[in-house]
């Protein structure tokens, strides 16, 4: 399949990379969007899981998750386990969508669904600002098992523990400023 590279002039955050792709699939005329990590720790293989949901009509979004299968939920550190476990928490605070893995990449969404989700958090807010908009908007969603690859690479790669912190920094600021 052709690959189009896009690339913002200045790194503008994962939520802003995500919502120019998100743009330009919708330009091009893309029936289903998929988004996922680009750390290597999503398997491709399982974009057709994915997006069977949305194809055969039964949901407007899905959410891959790590804590569906016991087998992925014990591959997650436990340091990140228990920060992603907060994350469910905070993300269901702002987003009043309570899921098991809030801030997973990977996720299909629907044209329609997609073209309803206008992402204004450039950094990794925007997994639980998604959420929102699925609220809002009432699109229909379902979570599915998702597989992770832990590799030195997706670890090195991966949020810091830290970053937690700016998230909900960001979520705040983003509350207070409407």
């Amino acid at each position: 399949m052709p690959v189009h590279l896009l690339r913002h002039l200045v790194n503008l955050g994962q939520g802003a990379a995500l919502q120019t792709g998100t743009d330009y699939g919708l330009q091009q005329g893309a029936r289903v969007i998929v988004h996922f990590d680009a750390d290597g720790q999503h398997s491709p293989e399982l974009i057709s899981k994915l997006i069977q949901p949305i194809r055969s009509g039964e949901c407007d979004v899905v959410m891959g998750s790590r804590f569906m299968d016991p087998r992925d939920a014990a591959k997650v550190p436990v340091l990140k386990r228990i920060l992603l476990k907060a994350g469910i928490f905070i993300s269901w605070i702002f987003s009043g969508l309570w899921l098991s893995d809030t801030h997973n990449g990977f996720r299909a969404l629907s044209a329609d669904a997609a073209s309803r989700i206008r992402l204004t958090e450039d950094g990794y807010a925007h997994a639980t600002e998604i959420l929102e908009h699925i609220r809002k908007s009432r699109l229909r969603y379902k979570e599915i098992p998702a597989t992770i690859r832990y590799t030195e690479h997706s670890l090195a790669k991966g949020q810091s523990v830290f970053n937690s912190l700016n998230i909900v920094f960001d979520l705040v600021l983003r509350k207070l400023s409407r």
